[in-house]
């Protein structure tokens, strides 16, 4: 399909890409990798009068390691997750989750930014960043906001992103040594969006106690979110396969998924079960 008709400016700063997008009220779109934004206008789901191409803003396609954690520019394409090494060891379900992004092509292109922005709830970024405590920094015509990434996603495509502002940059709290984890999700082909994906660590102590657990889901749910009561079955036990098949079968009760032409709600909701099963065993062994 052919695209709307629409205006084009690629703005060199961005001072100058939150004013166009002011001036456009709501009616002016942020272009970065256009992976999301693009089929949308295809099939027109949106048809912006403006679109305000950051190509060319600096600065904001860096990643940055430090003892504070990892902080992703928004303009980080999957390709630059993917090539730095340092992420195996500083943040390794990061890095595992990104492989699952959809096919090379995509990820060549593709930016955090905006597939944060884009809030597709089964798309992996999302999940991550809720499940690992992510803080995003936001920039408009008002200033700088920082906001947790459990508190941007509002529902599917929907996020607390005014019309002005912009991602700049994403930050995940430091990784530390010891932490087990795991990332699993299902699709009905390689490349596709999951029917359901699970991300989840914790930190076992020195009896082997499982501390700090975070368990996040996408796909089965209408917003990437933690799933608490599946938290709370693994926190303070021994991670062993009786805990952990106590925290899937919580984690199963706990989504609210939807049924649409892929998958039921039934079937979300075992794949929920099976996914955490293999991510926590994994992450024990």
């Amino acid at each position: 399909m052919k695209l709307p008709a629409f205006a084009y400016a690629c703005p060199e700063t961005l001072e100058e890409a939150v004013a166009l997008l002011a001036a456009g009220a709501g009616t002016a779109k942020a272009l970065s990798g256009g992976q999301s934004l693009l089929p949308t206008m295809a099939f027109r789901l949106v048809a912006p009068s403006l679109l305000v191409d950051l190509r060319k803003l600096p600065g904001l396609d860096r990643i940055s390691l430090g003892e504070d954690g990892v902080r992703l520019g928004a303009k980080v394409r999957w390709r630059d997750i993917e090539r730095d090494a340092r992420l195996a060891s500083a943040h390794p379900l990061l890095a595992r989750a990104v492989a699952h992004v959809a096919h090379y092509q995509i990820r060549n292109r593709g930016t955090v930014g905006g597939n944060l922005a884009h809030a597709d709830p089964a798309a992996e970024m999302p999940g991550v960043a809720v499940t690992c405590d992510a803080e995003l920094a936001l920039t408009g015509s008002k200033g700088t906001r920082v906001v947790r990434a459990a508190d941007f996603f509002l529902g599917p495509l929907s996020t607390v992103l005014a019309d002005d502002e912009l991602i700049v940059e994403v930050r995940l709290p430091a990784w530390p040594p010891g932490r087990r984890w795991g990332f699993e999700e299902f699709a009905l082909r390689r490349g596709d969006f999951a029917l359901a994906g699970v991300a989840a660590y914790y930190d076992p102590d020195a009896e082997g106690i499982a501390r700090n657990a975070h368990i996040g889901v996408i796909g089965a749910c209408h917003r990437a979110h933690r799933l608490a009561r599946a938290e709370a079955a693994l926190n303070g036990r021994a991670a062993d396969e009786q805990a952990i098949l106590a925290s899937a079968e919580v984690a199963a009760a706990e989504v609210d998924p939807p049924t649409d032409l892929h998958a039921s709600a039934a079937y979300r909701r075992a794949l929920v079960q099976t996914l955490l099963e293999r991510a926590l065993l994994r992450a024990a062994s």
